[in-house]
């Protein structure tokens, strides 16, 4: 598998295993943390002058923030069997994770602002969305989309493709900070293949080229899209769970399509 800066394998088997700041990225707003801990480990820390959501991937868990016990929460044992939990962390914020089962956890991070408040955000806080149709099907749950009035600068989401299908898809981008036509947001992808040993693939490009990379995508991995479109497309018999973290100067999601394939929304 070639090397990409786009493309970041699992750092370790256990314990923090994606550590993306924005200086690692390169870039200005999003951070992205993945924590794999067995029952009765433990982890935390300050969210600082950042605001956070920490999803659970995977496991249960018990989540306190500023002292105060939000009790065990989670219910889901993979990314594919339903929706998540999560908790939203304020800025200057201390938080503290005890796994109650084997515990997937993603922190999520961008800056941080406004007076919002410690909460826990449950199944079923948004619906359920199927976008796209025939192969490029996949289905949308908005753990902190643009328009809950929740964070100063987080979004978030997690969206399942189903096996052979794209998504992200047509390709589109949000790298211009030129609303309300187009907003300028970051984003990260974590990856989660079914079965595991399964493989996707991702491409991140720019108009005139000037970023132009197609990454093989496993099991674990992390990709960065700092510009540019960025479709996937699984594989045939590996469904594909992609969870995304976007911020920018703006909490708006407003993104334009590569015009030479808007036909496929026709």
């Amino acid at each position: 598998m070639s090397n990409s800066h786009l493309r970041l394998r699992p750092k370790a088997k256990t314990g923090l295993v994606h550590d993306v700041t924005p200086a690692s990225a390169g870039w200005t707003y999003v951070g992205f943390a993945l924590h794999k801990l067995a029952a009765g480990q433990v982890t935390g820390g300050e969210a600082g002058d950042r605001e956070l959501c920490l999803v659970l991937v995977s496991g249960k868990a018990r989540i306190s923030v500023d002292g105060v016990d939000f009790g065990e929460i989670g219910e889901r044992m993979s990314p594919f069997e339903g929706a998540p939990w999560a908790v939203y962390v304020p800025k200057s914020s201390e938080w503290a994770v005890d796994a109650t089962t084997a515990l997937e956890l993603a922190v999520c991070a961008a800056p941080g602002g406004g007076d919002y408040k410690a909460k826990v955000i449950p199944p079923g806080t948004h619906p359920r969305l199927t976008r796209g149709k025939g192969a490029n099907i996949r289905h949308v749950h908005n753990i902190m989309p643009e328009d809950d009035n929740s964070a100063h600068s987080l979004l978030v989401v997690e969206v399942i493709t189903p096996q052979g299908n794209t998504s992200s898809y047509p390709p589109h981008k949000h790298d211009q900070d030129n609303l309300p036509h187009e907003s300028q947001l970051e984003e990260t992808y974590f990856h989660r293949l079914n079965p595991p040993q399964g493989f996707a693939f991702q491409r991140v490009y720019t108009d005139d080229r000037s970023l132009d990379e197609a990454l093989a995508i496993e099991d674990g991995d992390v990709t960065l899209v700092p510009r540019g479109y960025h479709p996937v497309a699984t594989t045939a018999g590996y469904d594909l769970y992609y969870l995304n973290v976007m911020a920018g100067p703006k909490r708006v999601w407003k993104f334009h399509n590569a015009p030479e394939h808007e036909w496929l929304l026709k």
